[in-house]
């Protein structure tokens, strides 16, 4: 039954849930919280897993049905495997596999094949001589992890004095990495889990209702075990809510997923205790300028990455690029708007793009956007797997950056962790939140 949020009295008069088919059910087994590429993929997964072994109802639910905020549709889109960390290389190895044959896992009968318009132009990173030693540590675990086609190689760059050369490093990626489509990968794994059976409900999550049992260590101290009994989901332009009753909740809210997690009771208990350790997720806000310049690069330039911090690549035809970089930790701009700051690009971003490619001096900034990351302030990496205190909560939320291109394999992950209880293809348990109460970061190495 559907209720007010400001009157939960039972027995009230509303119209039927079936008047609109976006509402949630009184009860679901899973609730996904966050419609994003992260969570659509877990909802895939969970049902393409549930088809050998009985009917799993999962939920999905997403506040913005125009995804005009989302931080999947608003990146830059690319995936690559020019990582430090094994976990990430595979993450990314898988993902790039499942995009290859796309149509084999999300396409939908009697509909358009997926389009994810991929380009396999590649990445390149580059190094100054001072972190050099790290690239080539990076190399060598790639090459370890994986045979794929990285190369290291020494490139000379002309800057802006004719006379001066500076000699860096360089690793390009030229299979398994480029860039894509992010809404044609987000609407497919979205359309494709919706034709499984997965109900999609558009509303804001703003309450749990969970049972508590208090257990005492050996030393005496008092611990508090929650489960999620109840999600409650308030309805667009509305006081109504739903409350669905279900067995598992799935935090894959994105740069919100702190917030929830603090709904959740999560970080409240006393300092220097698991329960006082919050989940350290938060919105960091990028920008992103689409750029016009005729002589700039050609058609089989890679996504570059240079060791300022800046990125470029290509958009489509025509001479435009798209670019930008992120802040330092003193400068993150304010995440309560979506507001671009064209300054930024003219102190942070031109003068380190045109140094790089000159013809870059004539470039025009055509337009911008901003976008979210679920930013992860203990490590900048992914955050996968159970609360120790809160035994039915899953989280895939914290990837900084990197949950688009790592979506299909982390959807993959935490279906398995669900169902099977354990990981099956990939063993992804460094990332757990376990790591956070033991104070051991998983950080990557001069990868941005």
């Amino acid at each position: 039954m559907r209720k007010k949020a400001t009157d939960a009295l039972p027995g009230s008069s509303w119209s039927p849930l079936e008047q609109n088919p976006n509402l949630p059910p009184e009860r679901a087994d899973i609730v996904i919280v966050g419609g994003g590429v992260v969570g659509w993929s877990i909802a895939y997964w969970l049902k393409k897993k549930e088809m050998v072994r009985g009917g799993v109802r999962v939920v999905v639910v997403e506040r913005d049905p125009t995804y005009s905020r989302a931080s999947t549709v608003l990146s830059a889109g690319g995936i690559r495997q020019q990582f430090s960390l094994p976990e990430n290389i595979h993450l990314s190895l898988a993902s790039a596999d499942f995009m290859r044959n796309i149509n084999e896992h999300l396409g939908v009968l009697n509909e358009d094949p997926v389009d994810l318009q991929f380009n396999h132009s590649g990445y390149l990173f580059l190094a100054s001589e001072n972190v050099a030693h790290i690239m080539e540590e990076n190399y060598s675990t790639q090459r370890w992890v994986q045979n794929s086609n990285i190369y290291l190689s020494v490139l000379y760059f002309l800057f802006y004095h004719p006379c001066s050369y500076f000699l860096c490093l360089s690793l390009l990626g030229l299979e398994n990495e480029g860039w894509f489509d992010p809404w044609s990968l987000l609407n497919a794994f979205r359309r494709k889990a919706m034709s499984m059976g997965v109900i999609q409900c558009i509303g804001e999550v703003t309450g749990f209702k969970y049972t508590t049992n208090i257990m005492t260590t050996v030393d005496g101290e008092q611990v508090d075990f929650k489960r999620i009994k109840q999600v409650r989901v308030q309805m667009p332009n509305s006081l109504e809510y739903q409350p669905v009753e279900c067995a598992i909740v799935v935090n894959a809210a994105g740069a919100h997923s702190g917030k929830l997690a603090e709904m959740m009771g999560i970080g409240f208990g006393p300092k220097d205790t698991i329960a006082g350790i919050p989940l350290p997720v938060e919105p960091r806000k990028r920008y992103i300028y689409v750029v016009h310049c005729p002589d700039g690069p050609g058609l089989d330039t890679p996504f570059l990455i240079d060791y300022s911090g800046i990125y470029v690549r290509r958009e489509g035809l025509g001479g435009n690029y798209i670019a930008g970089t992120s802040p330092e930790e003193e400068e993150e701009p304010d995440t309560t708007n979506m507001e671009v700051d064209h300054q930024f690009f003219e102190e942070k971003v031109w003068p380190y793009l045109a140094h790089r490619v000159p013809a870059f001096e004539k470039l025009k900034v055509t337009s911008a956007w901003a976008g979210f990351y679920d930013y992860n302030t203990f490590d900048q990496n992914g955050i996968i797997g159970m609360h120790p205190l809160v035994n039915n909560v899953y989280f895939a939320t914290g990837f900084s950056g990197h949950g688009l291109q790592h979506s299909p394999a982390v959807g993959r992950a935490v279906a398995e962790l669900i169902l099977d209880g354990n990981f099956k293809t990939l063993d992804l348990s460094a990332f757990g939140f376990r790591r956070i109460m033991a104070q051991e970061p998983m950080l990557e190495r001069n990868i941005v």
